[in-house]
């Protein structure tokens, strides 16, 4: 049995709230004999194992529905790890406040706080160092094109 990638974003579409709070990060569909099939979640609030679970169980059925309840595959729905990178402008809004590291398109780096969210892009105090100081600049806007990849800095104080 062979499980179409196109077809399962269209059930997982089917499957999340229609109020709009949860919305897909990611969907992978390994090509093993038995498939496995890997949902990550996200919401611009907090987002635990009730939502995941609600998601995971209408999806399952739903699959079921469409290439039977014979289906051998895995389904695994899970919200991004602390140490994930943010792949959708909307995961930016709950990390204002934090600190991110940001690799952009040109290859530079940048890390700072996330002071704001706009609809097309973010606006980072840099933290840069200056002789053996820090010294935080003026909040900058950064569009969200320009960003390569952006992770909280986790910070353990």
């Amino acid at each position: 049995m062979k499980l179409d990638r196109a077809h399962l974003a269209e059930l997982l579409q089917e499957s999340l709230p229609t109020d709009g709070s949860l919305f897909v990060v990611d969907l992978t569909v390994s090509d093993a004999i038995r498939p496995k099939v890997t949902v990550t979640l996200d919401s611009e609030q907090a987002l635990g194992i009730d939502e995941c679970a609600q998601v995971s169980r209408r999806l399952a059925r739903r699959v079921d529905e469409v290439y039977g309840e014979d289906a051998s595959y895995t389904l695994e729905v899970t919200s991004p790890g602390a140490d994930q990178p943010l792949r959708d402008p909307r995961q930016y809004t709950r990390h204002v406040g934090r600190s991110l590291a940001l690799k952009l398109q040109d290859g530079t780096e940048k890390t700072g706080a996330l002071e704001a969210t706009e609809a097309e892009g973010i606006q980072l105090a840099e933290v840069v160092k200056e002789k053996n100081k820090k010294k935080t600049l003026p909040a900058a806007f950064i569009p969200y094109s320009e960003i390569q990849e952006a992770r909280v800095v986790i910070s353990f104080k």
